[in-house]
């Protein structure tokens, strides 16, 4: 929800088919073939609403399916990995570069491998924090606990020096103000929701055809998940800054 809050504010005329698996979320936990099979399920989904371009919103499923996905589907396909890779390469200034993620994202390796080929020479560190997710699911943005967790997932990074951090899943911008002093106030922080909505936009101004196709200022934005709790509507509301009408499917 914090991409289809990014790119909503970025790029207001183009109407948004948003869809969350919220019953089947966590990915960063599933397998591969897992990851693959949802991704597929979610981007087939979206293409009967109408969909002509897709953005990846999950870093777990982006690192894992998204060649599978660019191979198969005869569409434009943007993912939240690429964006936050160019970024961190670009800002960097000591090459110390910290990513924190779901499993499925660290183990994939995927931010090395990026940042390693736009600023060789660059040291990543990367640190799994599979507890963030539930928190942040669960709607404990200002607990007690969440703070010594974050505390205890950072404390290697700080110690590598790093002066820039990669927030490698779309959970985790909810954290920023938690993250920021726990990290250290000089360390920047990289959105990857912010810098994909960024790319999209730009890829809309470098492929007109497609843009005016797509361009419908009095369009409405829909909201699918897959599972409809308190929770999700408590959640959306609090990202979006107003109540979300949340349309649940079966995929």
């Amino acid at each position: 929800m914090t991409v289809a809050r990014a790119v909503e504010q970025l790029c207001p005329d183009y109407p948004l088919i948003y869809f969350g698996d919220i019953a089947r979320t966590p990915y960063g936990s599933k397998s591969p073939e897992t990851i693959k099979r949802y991704a597929a399920n979610n981007i087939e989904f979206l293409q009967k609403q109408g969909a002509k371009l897709i953005v990846i919103a999950c870093n777990s499923a982006a690192s894992t399916a998204l060649p599978s996905l660019l191979s198969h589907y005869d569409m434009p396909i943007l993912d939240v990995i690429n964006p936050a890779v160019a970024r961190a390469a670009a800002i960097s200034r000591n090459k110390h570069i910290g990513i924190i993620g779901t499993r499925a994202t660290i183990k994939s390796g995927i931010y090395e491998q990026g940042i390693s080929e736009k600023q060789p020479g660059s040291k990543v560190f990367s640190q799994a924090c599979p507890l963030l997710v539930p928190l942040v699911e669960e709607g404990w943005l200002t607990k007690r606990e969440t703070k010594m967790i974050l505390r205890r997932y950072l404390h290697p990074l700080r110690r590598k020096q790093i002066d820039t951090l990669v927030l490698g899943c779309t959970h985790y911008p909810l954290l920023k103000q938690l993250i920021a002093p726990r990290i250290g106030r000089r360390v920047q922080l990289i959105d990857s929701s912010i810098e994909v909505a960024r790319t999209l936009q730009a890829y809309l101004a470098d492929h007109r055809r497609l843009a005016e196709k797509l361009h419908q200022p009095a369009g409405k934005n829909r909201f699918f998940v897959s599972d409809l709790t308190e929770t999700s509507n408590r959640l959306a509301a609090h990202i979006f800054g107003r109540p979300i009408t949340l349309e649940r499917v079966n995929v």
